[in-house]
């Protein structure tokens, strides 16, 4: 008799967390998704859709300077990659298993900028 994989939640590597408004994050998220090579980590989003989530890898907080965003050092307090959200009142909009471990942090940076880029032009032709 065949036994199904263990469900139970992996600890995460050591990691950080980036938090965006939503409509940024979207637009990051495809942006990422449509680029060559670059790999997304988890995404996680709040209940209320107002922000994303990206796990990037720890010491992303040290260096962060993205306007409209903020990183926090999770120190690994709590946080596993399960495909249960990490947080009440969250989902995951990338759960882990169908992403990398993290986004990579220049990557995401990039993307952000982008996606911000692309929100203004679209803003002002209204």
């Amino acid at each position: 008799m065949e036994t199904e994989p263990s469900a139970d939640p992996r600890p995460a590597p050591a990691c950080d967390l980036v938090t965006v408004p939503a409509r940024q994050g979207l637009e990051a998220v495809d942006i990422l998704r449509r680029g060559t090579g670059d790999a997304v980590g988890p995404v996680l989003h709040d209940d209320g859709g107002d922000t994303l989530g990206f796990v990037v890898p720890a010491g992303t907080a040290a260096g962060w300077d993205v306007p409209g965003s903020t990183c926090t050092q999770t120190d690994g307090r709590g946080l596993c990659l399960a495909p249960e959200p990490p947080a009440e009142g969250s989902d995951w909009l990338l759960p882990p298993g169908e992403a990398d471990l993290a986004t990579d942090p220049a990557v995401l940076r990039r993307a952000l900028g982008e996606a911000a880029r692309m929100i203004e032009a679209a803003d002002s032709c209204r």
